[in-house]
């Protein structure tokens, strides 16, 4: 897809942040109080602290959520981030990619498009100054497999330089926490991924997280958009304002994470996690964390005291 071109259709989700120069949405109705319950203190503490470690391990890269797992993270990041000073992206692509068994050469024509809707063509990967980084929760890393490998043999094809490319791309994998053992089996170690040993050291990282909060945003929680599978790709009903029946809980749910973003309590909880992180000590984790210094200090309106619930125990927290 050229730069002219036209993203592909992908679900509509409503803005829930000013981050990146927009107006957030007025939801009105969309999220009655009943439905504005919030998730409760240890989910918000696992995510504070797994995002945190995610923007530090990441070395400033553009963030980039595939499919709709960590859209809470996403949401928590623009509200810490709205009207800060920091330049980069937080990008969404929405698609459900674990398998590419039977999709079609359209399906697979698609995937480039969506792929290239936030800067990952050749192309454009080449040429860019900053990293992109994935970020997804892994289990057996199928998703991150079939991008990565749809992704290089667009290289081959495009004939960019692997060499150039190898250094812009970062996956991020949001990993259920386990005991630590010689023994412990990790999805690196799988032979389907074995792609991960054509890229740098420490461009694929893990992030360890709370198994009960990792099973409630990958598995449980309520989702503002249904799953985008390659077969809902050019069906345009796919595409419009989501009506299903946990919709409203979902917002209710993506808006306390914004919310809670905005918090100086969280913002200052990211900072504190951040600086415990080895990687910080590089230029670019600290550039963030200065940027969510200045947006605590500088900005005390709509969302500086989080809802109900946001005021986290964090010593009880997950580290």
């Amino acid at each position: 897809m050229s730069a002219e071109a036209a993203p592909p259709p992908q679900p509509y989700r409503w803005s829930l942040s000013a981050f990146g120069g927009g107006r957030p949405d007025q939801l009105g109705t969309l999220c009655p109080p009943q439905d504005q319950s919030p998730p409760g203190d240890l989910v918000l503490a696992g995510l504070t602290a797994v995002t945190a470690k995610v923007l530090a391990r990441s070395d400033g890269a553009d963030l980039c959520f595939l499919g709709r797992s960590l859209d809470s993270m996403y949401d928590l990041l623009t509200g810490a981030l709205e009207h800060s000073p920091w330049d980069g992206k937080l990008l969404r692509l929405p698609v459900s990619c674990m398998d590419d068994d039977g999709w079609s050469p359209a399906a697979g024509r698609r995937f480039r498009e969506h792929l290239a809707s936030v800067g990952l063509e050749p192309y454009a990967l080449a040429r860019r100054s900053r990293p992109i980084a994935l970020v997804d929760v892994v289990a057996q890393g199928r998703s991150y497999g079939t991008l990565h490998r749809h992704l290089a043999d667009w290289v081959v094809e495009s004939r960019e330089p692997w060499t150039v490319i190898r250094r812009k791309l970062r996956y991020v994998a949001v990993t259920r926490r386990v005991r630590s053992s010689p023994n412990t089996w990790r999805w690196q170690q799988d032979p389907d991924n074995a792609w991960v040993r054509t890229l740098p050291a420490h461009h694929v990282t893990d992030v360890s997280l709370d198994r009960r909060v990792w099973t409630h945003l990958a598995d449980d929680q309520p989702k503002v958009n249904e799953s985008f599978p390659h077969w809902n790709w050019f069906d345009e009903p796919s595409t419009l304002t989501p009506r299903h029946h946990r919709v409203a809980r979902a917002l209710a749910e993506a808006r306390y994470f914004t919310e809670a973003g905005r918090s100086t309590r969280v913002r200052e909880e990211l900072i504190r996690l951040m600086a415990r992180e080895p990687g910080f000590a590089g230029r670019e984790p600290r550039r963030i964390a200065l940027a969510l210094r200045t947006r605590a200090t500088s900005r005390t309106g709509s969302g500086a005291r989080p809802r109900s619930g946001t005021r986290a125990r964090y010593r009880t927290g997950n580290r």
